[in-house]
C-alpha cells in the first residue's frame, strides 16, 4: 500500500446543531466548536469531520442544501468557518466537511429555476419524467417512506426524490451539472479544506427507464435501493469525480456507501480507489428490518463479532476502512452493542477498545468518548428526526401498539446520537443558557465531560489513553499497517484478534460475557499495553478476563 498521510490518523465526528451553542439560540455552531479545539486535540484527534453546516432549510437536518457556498447562519459566518480551520491548523488538525451531492434542496436556486420552466435547462439538473396513466413513473418508496415521486405543479410531470420530497435528485448525467459540482468542491478545497465525507454517493447512478420493482409493502411499492443495487456504472461517475476534485488536492474522502455489490470493495478503496475510504457499515447492517425498525432481528454477540472479523479479513486485502462505534445516523453503540449488564463505564471502555485498535482509521462521533447513550423517548412528538417519525407510523401500521412503537424507536432513533453533548452537571448540561433545540438526555448529571475530566478512571481518560497507545512511536505502525489475525473464535463470549507486522504482534481480547473467561496463551507476553480493569500484568502463561474486561498485549513475535 502506497503511505499516505492520512493513513495513521484518528478522526472526531462533530453534529454542529448538538455540539455546543456559543450565544444562547438552542444551536450548536461554529464558535462553540472553535472553544473546544483543545478538547478534541487532546483527545488524540487528527481530523474533524463537520456534518453539514450549509444554508438550508433543515428539513433534513442540514442534508438538504440550498446554497453550497454559504454557511447556515444557524451555525455562523464563512469568517468564523474560515478561523475554524485556522485554529485547526495550529493544531495540526484537518477539517473536512459533508459533500451532499446526491439531492439538494427544493429551495435550491437550480430547483426553483427548474420549476419556473420545467421543460428549461435547469430541469435537466433533475430527474423530471412524465407519469404514466395518470401514477407516478415508477413505483419506488423513499428512503424516508411514501413516493420517489411528487408532482411537478402545474404540468403532467414528476421530479425525483429519494430522501424527503424537499431533496431532489440530482441528475449525473448531466455534464454541466456535474462541472457545477467539480467546482464547487474545488472551491472548498482550495480554500482549506482537507477533504470531504460523501453522502449517500452511491445512489448517484439511476437506471434512467425508471423500471418497476415487485411490491414488498402493503403499500404497493418497491424500496428505491432496488433500483440502486440493479444498475452499473456508478464506477464512472466516482471516477470522474475523483480526477476533477479530490485527486488534484491530495484530499482525504471517506465516502458513505451502502448497496455496494460483492466484489467491488477494491475498487472504492486502496491505491487506485474511488475515494482514500468508506466506512464499515458491516455491524450495523445486522440489525436491519425487512420492512423497517419494527422488524429489526435481535443481534447476538457471536454474530456481532464474527461479522466484524470477517470483514477485516476481507478488507485489509484491498486498502482501510473507517470504523465507526455510531454517528449522526445510528443510536448509540452501548446501548445497541452492549448487554445491559455491560452498558457501564468498564463495559463502554471494553467497547471502545476493540473498535478503536482495529484495523482501519477509527471515527469517534462527539460524546462518544464520555459513554453517553440512548435516551429514553415517552413521546413520538419528543422526536425531531424524519425518519424516526416515519418508522414510528410503519411500526402502527404493522399492529404495534403505541408503547411498542416508542420502543422501537428509542432503540433505533437517529435522534438518540443528536442529543446535545454532555459538557457539565449545569443546565442543559452546559450545552446552551436557551432552550435546546432537541432535548438533553436524562442522565447529564451522571455523565458528563466535567466530572469526567476530574475522574482518572473515567471512559474520557481511558479514551485518551486508548488513542495515544494506537499512535505511540512504537506501536503506530503495527496499529497502522499491521494485518488483524482472529483468535480465540471458539470462546462464546470473547473478541479477541492480533494485530501483527513481521516484526511486533499486540493481542486485544474482551470477554462481553457475564462470567470470568480463563484460557491458556498463545504466546509469551512483553508488556501489558493497556487494561480496563487496572491490570497490569498476566498469570503465567493464563489468559484471564473477567466480565466486560480488556486487556491489550504485546507479545513475542
Amino acid at each position: 500500500m502506497t503511505e499516505k498521510w492520512w493513513h495513521d490518523k484518528i478522526a472526531y465526528q462533530i453534529y454542529p446543531k448538538s455540539f455546543l451553542d456559543s450565544n444562547g439560540d438552542g444551536i450548536g455552531d461554529l464558535r462553540g466548536i472553535i472553544s473546544k479545539l483543545d478538547y478534541i486535540k487532546a483527545l488524540g484527534i487528527d481530523i474533524i469531520w463537520l456534518s453539514p453546516i450549509y444554508k438550508s432549510p433543515f428539513v433534513d437536518q442540514g442534508y438538504d442544501i440550498s446554497d453550497y457556498y454559504a454557511i447556515a447562519e444557524e451555525f455562523g459566518t464563512m469568517e468564523e468557518f474560515d478561523e475554524l480551520l485556522a485554529e485547526a491548523k495550529k493544531r495540526n488538525m484537518h477539517i473536512i466537511m459533508d459533500l451532499v451531492i446526491n439531492h439538494c434542496s427544493d429551495k435550491h436556486e437550480w430547483f426553483q429555476k427548474a420549476l419556473a420552466d420545467p421543460d428549461g435547462e435547469y430541469a435537466d439538473y433533475f430527474y423530471f419524467r412524465k407519469g404514466k396513466n395518470g401514477n407516478p413513473p415508477s413505483n419506488y418508496r423513499s428512503y424516508f417512506g411514501g413516493s420517489c415521486w411528487e408532482p411537478v405543479p402545474g404540468t403532467d410531470k414528476y421530479y425525483f426524490h429519494m430522501f424527503a420530497k424537499e431533496q431532489p435528485d440530482l441528475n449525473w448525467e448531466n455534464p454541466k451539472l456535474r462541472q457545477e459540482l467539480y467546482n464547487m468542491i474545488n472551491w472548498w478545497l482550495e480554500k482549506g479544506l482537507a477533504g470531504f465525507r460523501i453522502d449517500a454517493i452511491i445512489n448517484i447512478k439511476k437506471d434512467l427507464a425508471f423500471p418497476d420493482y415487485e411490491p414488498d409493502g402493503p403499500d404497493g411499492m418497491a424500496a428505491c435501493w432496488k433500483m440502486v443495487e440493479n444498475v452499473d456504472g456508478v464506477g464512472e461517475f466516482l471516477e470522474d469525480l475523483k480526477k476533477n476534485t479530490f485527486q488534484k488536492h491530495d484530499a482525504f474522502t471517506v465516502g458513505e456507501v451502502f448497496n455496494m455489490k460483492a466484489d467491488e470493495l477494491g475498487q472504492f478503496i486502496g491505491d487506485n480507489g474511488h475515494f482514500s475510504t468508506i466506512f464499515d457499515f458491516c455491524a450495523h447492517s445486522l440489525s436491519d428490518g425487512a420492512h423497517g425498525w419494527y422488524d429489526a432481528p435481535h443481534v447476538d454477540f457471536k454474530t456481532w463479532r464474527d461479522t466484524i472479523l470477517s470483514s477485516q479479513i476481507n478488507v485489509q486485502k484491498y486498502g482501510l476502512e473507517a470504523n465507526i462505534i455510531e454517528n449522526h445516523d445510528e443510536p448509540r453503540g452501548v446501548s445497541r452493542f452492549l448487554p445491559k449488564y455491560a452498558q457501564t463505564p468498564v463495559g463502554t471502555k471494553m467497547l471502545g477498545t476493540v473498535n478503536i485498535l482495529l484495523r482501519g482509521i477509527p471515527f469517534i462521533y462527539q460524546g462518544q468518548e464520555i459513554g453517553m447513550q440512548n435516551e429514553i423517548w415517552n413521546d413520538i412528538h419528543d422526536y425531531n428526526d424524519i425518519s424516526t417519525i416515519d418508522q414510528y407510523k410503519l411500526a402502527r401500521e404493522a399492529g404495534l401498539s403505541d408503547t411498542e412503537a416508542l420502543e422501537v424507536c428509542g432503540k433505533m432513533s437517529r435522534d438518540n446520537a443528536r442529543t446535545p453533548v454532555q459538557w457539565n452537571a449545569q443546565v442543559n448540561a452546559g450545552f446552551t443558557t436557551g432552550t435546546p433545540w432537541l432535548k438533553v438526555h436524562s442522565d447529564y448529571k451522571e455523565i458528563n465531560v466535567a466530572a469526567q475530566e476530574k475522574d482518572p478512571d473515567s471512559v474520557l481518560n481511558y479514551y485518551r489513553k486508548l488513542t495515544a497507545i494506537r499512535k505511540a512511536p512504537e506501536y503506530k505502525e503495527v496499529f497502522t499497517y499491521g494485518k488483524t489475525v482472529p483468535t480465540y473464535q471458539d470462546s462464546e463470549t470473547v473478541m479477541a484478534y492480533y494485530r501483527e507486522t513481521k516484526s511486533q504482534r499486540i493481542l486485544v481480547a474482551a470477554n462481553f460475557g457475564r462470567e470470568t473467561v480463563s484460557t491458556k496463551l498463545e504466546y509469551p507476553v512483553k508488556k501489558v499495553l493497556l487494561s480496563n480493569q487496572n491490570h497490569t500484568d498476566c498469570p503465567e502463561g493464563m489468559l484471564k478476563l473477567d466480565s466486560c474486561e480488556v486487556i491489550v498485549l504485546e507479545c513475542e513475535k
